[in-house]
């Protein structure tokens, strides 16, 4: 970044990638003013999302969508009044979610009905906690239709026991 309207024009484009990839209003939430951007060293483009020097989303080159953190996911679940993103899971298998395991459409108990196939998705238990973050197999709607099959690869599990 050059300067401070380099800074301010990069937290505006996340900010917009946001609430696309997620619900307006998400970015503001998820990307405050002090974060801290990192570019790619070879194309110069916006690579890692920093806060207080824990990342909290990477912009993937292919789509130029989000991938987020489990720090980020957070940050989403807990300003979610207008966020598209979540899977609610039942709480018998947030164990195995947690630590990383896919999510069966047969263990999902809500489903945001924006969600397509190939969005990034936050998995949440039935009382709210962010389990994991990963990519969608089905659309919400149909994670909440079918009964077989895989609806959400996990990316990432919070990887604690969850009680």
């Amino acid at each position: 970044m050059n300067g401070v309207t380099d800074l301010e024009d990069a937290i505006r484009r996340i900010r917009s990638v946001a609430d696309y990839q997620f619900g307006k209003g998400v970015g503001t939430k998820l990307f405050p003013e002090n974060v801290e951007i990192a570019c790619s060293k070879r194309t110069g483009r916006i690579r890692y999302v920093y806060l207080n020097g824990e990342r909290l989303s990477t912009l993937r080159p292919k789509d130029g969508l989000f991938s987020l953190s489990i720090i980020g996911a957070k940050r989403v679940a807990g300003n979610a009044s207008s966020a598209r993103c979540f899977v609610t899971v039942q709480d018998d298998v947030s164990k195995f979610i947690a630590r990383g395991g896919d999510v069966f459409a047969k263990h999902v108990v809500d489903a945001d009905g924006d969600i397509r196939p190939k969005d990034e998705v936050i998995v949440v238990g039935e009382i709210g906690e962010v389990l994991a973050v990963g990519r969608s197999v089905l659309s919400g709607e149909e994670m909440k239709a079918f009964t077989r099959g895989v609806a959400v690869k996990v990316r990432r599990g919070v990887w604690k026991k969850v009680k």
